[in-house]
This record gives C-alpha cells, structure tokens and sequence, in this order.
C-alpha cells in the first residue's frame, strides 16, 4: 500500500476544482509578467497586489452571497486564516525573489517542481510508509517534464547567485507544499472561500510594508487597472477558492500535482499569444507533465 498516491480515487468534483485551480494560476503569470512591465512595479508588489486584491475582491463576493453572516471568530479560526496568509505570503514572496536572482525559467522549474516532493515525503515520514514504485515514477516523470519544459541553455550567471535563488525557489515550493498539508483538513466556521479571502488579505498585508518600500502605486491606465482586477479576481480569488475547496476530497499528492499545470498552462498561452515555441523538447515535457497528473488520477484503489 502507498501513502503518497491516490489510494481512494477521489470525487470527480475536488479533482476538476484542482485542475482547474492550476489552469488559471498559468493564466497569472502572463498577467503579472505584462503588469510589472507596463505598471513599472516590482515584482514584489506584484506579488502584494495579486494577494490584497484577491483578497477584497473574494469579501466582496462572500458579502453579496451572504457568507459573512455568521462568522465565527474562534482562536482556531484566527490561527488558519494566519497561517494560510504566512504561507501565502512566504510562497508569494520567495518566489519573485528567486524570479530576480536566476530566472523566471529557473525559478518556476524548481519552486513547482519541488512541491509535490515536499508532499511525497512529508507524507511518508508522518505515516511511515515508503512511496509506492508508481508515486515515486509520477514524481520523477514531473520533475523531467518540467525540466525540459522550462530548461533553457542560456549562461548561468554569477553562481552565488543563482545558489541564492535557488534556495529561496525551494522556501517558496516548501511554503505551498506546507500550504498543502495544513489546510487539506476543515476548520469549523471556515471554508474554502472564507480562507482564501482572509488568507490572501492577510498574506498581502504581511507583504505590504515592503512592497510600499519598493514602490507599488499604478499609473492611471484603463489597461493597468484591468490586468490588476484580472490578477486578483481570476488566478487568485478564483483559483485558490477552487484549490482549497477540491482538498477537501482528494489526496495532498494530486493536489501538488495539480499545480504543475501553472507553468504547462503559461507555456501554452506564450506559444499562443507571444508566439514562443516550445520546440520537441517543451512538447515532451508538457507531455510528461500530462502524464504525471493522469498516473496520480488513475491509479486504481489498493
């Protein structure tokens, strides 16, 4: 038996949630990359952008639906929503670090790719039991495919350096895989869409200070304005109500698998609308990538 693939093949519903929560988190990093380049900002306050405005707008969807009636204020209620807003915050944050230090080639490869090892293992350490043959093979074949997804042959750059980067790539892996683990399991009072919204507004106000530092107010531009709502309405407020809501039902592995299709999603769309091709290597890569999701899907009960 494994502990760190599907052992009970989960509801079609939590698994389409994940699914499409990876799909739209892909469609982000187009709309931070043409923000940062016409806003002027720092990837930073990118990053405190995406998190407070998910954050607002995921309020104002739970007061017009009436999801703030009723709210409970319990002392495990405060300790998730600030939990799941440091993690945000430091998965956020780390990653538009280890963006600056290397690349963003690099740093998606390694902060995705490590993800859903840092489930596999936590989860065969806490029920001490070793990965199945076929979880370890699932793993392996996503990490090759976005290797050769996103490896790109330019210079390496100064190598302390790109040593920095990557380990603030592997902080921010190691934050959404933590993210992953801790907030699989129901809070009484708190839902998926109650947690992403005091979870973004609470990681973004961690991010705030320093984003304030750097510089993060947008020029008046209809354009700016509308990529701005785009990334805190839709990869953001969206995805993450929809990451945390198809936890519930499946298993933390397909769930970090799940999130590999941020960088298959962006890959697609730059091909499509930017016209960079892939090549036969990104292609087999993507392929993998399929591959591993739909070995972690299928994967029929023990």
């Amino acid at each position: 038996m494994s502990a760190v693939v599907v052992s009970a093949r989960p509801e079609a519903k939590s698994a389409a949630m994940l699914l499409a929560a990876g799909v739209l988190w892909g469609t982000g990093g187009l709309a931070g990359s043409l923000l940062a380049a016409r806003g002027g900002l720092h990837p930073l306050s990118i990053a405190t952008y995406r998190l407070l405005l998910g954050g607002f707008l995921t309020v104002l969807l739970l007061a017009a639906t009436g999801g703030l009636r009723g709210l409970v204020r319990t002392p495990e209620v405060l300790r998730r929503i600030l939990l799941a807003g440091s993690l945000l915050a430091v998965f956020q944050a780390s990653y538009f670090i280890a963006m600056v230090l290397t690349s963003v080639s690099v740093a998606t490869m390694v902060t995705i790719g490590s993800v859903p090892v840092f489930v596999a293992v936590s989860t065969a350490l806490t029920e001490r039991r070793r990965p199945a043959n076929s979880a370890i093979a699932s793993l392996l074949a996503a990490l090759l495919g976005l290797v050769l997804l996103t490896w790109s042959p330019g210079a390496a750059g100064d190598q302390a350096q790109l040593l920095a980067g990557l380990v603030f790539a592997l902080l921010a892996g190691g934050g959404f895989a933590a993210l992953t683990l801790f907030t699989r399991h129901a809070v009484a009072g708190l839902d998926p869409l109650r947690t992403t919204a005091f979870g973004c507004l609470a990681g973004g106000l961690l991010l705030l200070p320093f984003a304030l530092w750097l510089g993060m107010w947008l020029p008046v531009d209809p354009e700016v304005v509308a990529l701005a709502l785009y990334l805190g309405a839709v990869p953001t407020a969206l995805a993450y109500a929809a990451y945390f809501g198809g936890l519930r039902g499946a298993h933390p592995v397909l769930a970090a698998l799940a999130a590999l299709l941020e960088p298959l999603t962006a890959a697609l769309l730059a091909a499509v609308l930017l016209d960079e091709r892939l090549g036969v290597t990104g292609w087999c890569g993507a392929g993998l990538l399929v591959l591993a999701l739909a070995v972690s899907y299928w994967r029929p009960r023990h």
